[in-house]
């Protein structure tokens, strides 16, 4: 591995600091709040995405 990417690499010590400092910004109570619109978002985004794939489709058929 290059010695330039090691920095980037993502480990267990990496991603608890990361929880820990994700907790003491915004608090447990409103991380499901954060949780829930994120999954929200992703959820619409893949619904568009689906659509277009349909709009897409039906015009390769006409």
């Amino acid at each position: 591995m290059n010695l330039y990417m090691l920095p980037l690499v993502i480990g267990a010590p990496q991603i608890i600091l990361i929880v820990v400092v994700v907790l003491l910004l915004f608090g447990g109570k409103k991380i499901p709040e954060l949780m829930r619109g994120l999954g929200s978002g992703i959820k619409e985004f893949k619904d568009a995405s689906r659509e277009d794939d349909k709009k897409d489709d039906k015009k390769e058929k006409e």
